[in-house]
């Protein structure tokens, strides 16, 4: 089979909701992966930030091979051997009393918009059926019903109605918006990304979350992050969070949880927020399971072994001068905090952002439009300052076909 076979076999027989780059992956190891033809590509979206250990981390697929063949599925009808343990080291790693294990990032803020909602009923007092939560324009949460029903793209909201209720929706990076709808005292939450990663990594004003922090700490509102795909040393620091010194009351982790080797997401918080939930409550067949639990320990152990938040710091430096050295009209702006970056392209010649990414593809560089005119690029955290700049070569390269 060539390339174009795997191409026309995905639109036969799967569901047409999404639209690849043109280019068939077979193998990855590190920041490249390998197409079914053996050419080699620099990864720049690391699945949306799902592989910043790298694909295929040594480490993490043997903790995955090692428990796939003892235990990998228990349920939690029983205890495993396992699940404590990783517990235990994932609390005390990002510092919280209480962990609840989810699969998929949407299931993870799912669970942090319910344990929200009940502890606003059973903390803070709100009537039943009365509590809202605030949300920002831009925001990408997930897929799900009821969080589309925060969303303002019209791609994911058009002919999926009716929408949950008891959201109320702002500017993001807008603190007087804020303050305003923090009057309302059915108000239980704030949930936020800390950077707005598929908005086209829309950066807020520095201050911002510490501001949006103090004024939910001020009105007793929780301060819920969305960190699934800015955290996990992403930006440079742990967590995106971490770069104004906010402790988020309900902190939402996934993607890069597992190095990318299988759905795994977790919602953290304290005490007073998780003891909330009560035994069937809440739940999930798969959260929590053997298999996942080693390998998220080996995947936290490798960012923190490998000092890959220090690594995506620097680099990404580098890169955001590199790209605002290009000379090409057609970029308009370039923002980011560490690996987590994006280049706003200006149209030129009916030629647009995919037609970019289509160049970049051909001379060995891999990343994808979102919102058709912003490239994101965020390459595995692994990637070393030669590679980037070979990286950044090929990038540079693509662009001066358009001049």
């Amino acid at each position: 089979m060539n390339a174009q076979d795997y191409i026309n076999r995905e639109e036969r027989y799967g569901a047409h909701n999404y639209h690849p780059l043109p280019v068939v992956l077979e193998r990855g190891e590190g920041p490249f992966v390998w197409d079914v033809e053996g050419k080699r590509y620099f990864d720049f979206l690391s699945a949306y930030s799902a592989v910043n250990q790298g694909h295929c981390h040594p480490k993490i697929v043997k903790a995955l091979t090692d428990q796939a063949q003892k235990l990998t599925l228990t349920s939690r009808a029983f205890y495993n051997s396992v699940l404590g343990e990783y517990e235990e080291y994932v609390t005390k790693y990002f510092g919280y009393d209480k962990v609840l294990p989810m699969n998929s990032g949407a299931e993870g803020d799912e669970t942090a918009l319910k344990l929200c909602r009940k502890w606003g009923y059973k903390r803070k007092g709100i009537k039943e059926n009365n509590a809202k939560i605030i949300c920002c324009e831009g925001n990408f949460h997930g897929r799900t019903i009821t969080i589309i029903s925060m969303s303002t793209d019209p791609d994911a909201r058009n002919d999926y109605g009716p929408f949950t209720p008891g959201f109320i929706i702002i500017p993001y990076n807008d603190l007087n918006a804020l303050e305003k709808a923090l009057k309302d005292p059915d108000v239980a939450g704030f949930l936020v990304e800390p950077i707005q990663g598929e908005a086209g990594v829309f950066v807020p004003d520095e201050g911002y979350l510490k501001k949006s922090y103090d004024l939910c700490r001020k009105h007793n509102v929780l301060f819920i992050a969305d960190e699934v795909q800015t955290g996990i040393a992403r930006t440079g620091k742990l967590l995106a969070c971490d770069h104004e010194g906010v402790r988020p009351d309900i902190l939402i982790l996934g993607k890069a949880l597992s190095g990318g080797v299988m759905p795994i997401s977790a919602v953290l918080a304290d005490d007073e927020i998780m003891l909330t939930i009560r035994p069937g409550e809440h739940g999930s067949t798969f959260g929590g399971n053997p298999l996942a639990a080693k390998v998220a320990i080996a995947a936290l152990e490798v960012i923190k072994d490998e000092k890959l938040a220090e690594n995506s710091d620097r680099l990404g430096k580098i890169f955001r001068d590199e790209m605002k050295s290009i000379k090409s009209d057609m970029i308009e702006l370039v923002r980011g905090k560490g690996l987590l970056n994006a280049v706003v392209v200006r149209p030129k010649n009916g030629k647009t952002a995919w037609d970019v990414c289509l160049a970049m593809k051909d001379a060995g560089l891999i990343a994808k439009p979102t919102h058709e005119h912003i490239i994101r690029f965020a390459p595995p955290l692994v990637i070393n300052e030669a590679q980037l700049r070979e990286a950044v070569g090929l990038i540079k390269k693509a662009f001066k076909l358009f001049e």
